[in-house]
């Protein structure tokens, strides 16, 4: 099919400031998608119900309903990914985003090329996750794993570390729930253990490919697994 004929991804861009808004708009259908722009958070459920999108980029701060009441009323009906862009950067707001079903944050300021980059990263998320399956392979019965085909050797605490983040790939995992999924016991561990035990794993996955960051750092959040 020919490139001006492919059909284009559509997004939804929730944000009161209208200059921010038309210029978020001009990079998108740059990039080849379809932009819609809404500037009242009273208008989104209604427009959404009427409308099929590809993905959200929702603003906190709107005038009307604000973004995380919006994020969890669209979850009611929808699981099109969500972005919330935020200027508000204190970990309760992030983490209530994610537990309403946020699939990512942007921070003010930003760039818009890094705004259209990271709803196509997730968009590439939301894709069948057969591709995971390809380079990286965990055998839970065998305590066995496999990336690109090449055996990894990783201790026991690295192997429970790495299995929720292949579950479910894309998905944003807190410290405390990989805590919870490493250590059985309820042992008490500091955010620093987790962070050296990804450490090393990334040290191990880039021996095998330099070029890959598998496992991401949220800042502020936790990790996930991503594909690169």
């Amino acid at each position: 099919m020919p490139a001006n004929l492919m059909p284009k991804n559509k997004v939804l861009i929730v944000e009161d400031e209208v200059k921010i808004a038309s210029l978020l708009a001009d990079y998108f259908l740059q990039a080849q998608f379809t932009p819609h722009c809404i500037h009242h958070g009273d208008k989104v459920i209604e427009w959404l119900k009427a409308n099929q999108v590809d993905a959200i980029l929702l603003d906190i701060m709107l005038p009307g309903k604000d973004g995380i009441q919006l994020c969890k009323e669209i979850r009611q009906f929808s699981d099109v990914p969500i972005l919330m862009v935020t200027a508000r950067v204190d970990e309760i707001d992030r983490l209530l985003g994610l537990e309403l079903g946020a699939d990512d944050y942007i921070c003010k300021p930003f760039s818009p090329r890094e705004v259209v980059a990271r709803v196509k990263t997730v968009l590439r998320r939301t894709q069948p996750k057969e591709e995971f399956s390809e380079q990286l392979v965990l055998n839970e019965e065998r305590y066995q794993v496999t990336y690109h085909g090449r055996s990894l050797e990783l201790t026991a605490v690295e192997f429970q570390l790495l299995k929720p983040l292949n579950r479910e790939p894309g998905r944003i995992f807190t410290r405390d729930q990989l805590m919870d999924n490493m250590y059985s016991d309820n042992r008490i561990v500091s955010d620093r253990t987790i962070d050296s035990h990804i450490k090393k794993l990334r040290k191990k996955l880039s021996e095998i490919s330099p070029d890959e960051e598998l496992i991401q750092s949220v800042y502020g959040v936790g990790y996930r697994l991503v594909n690169s």
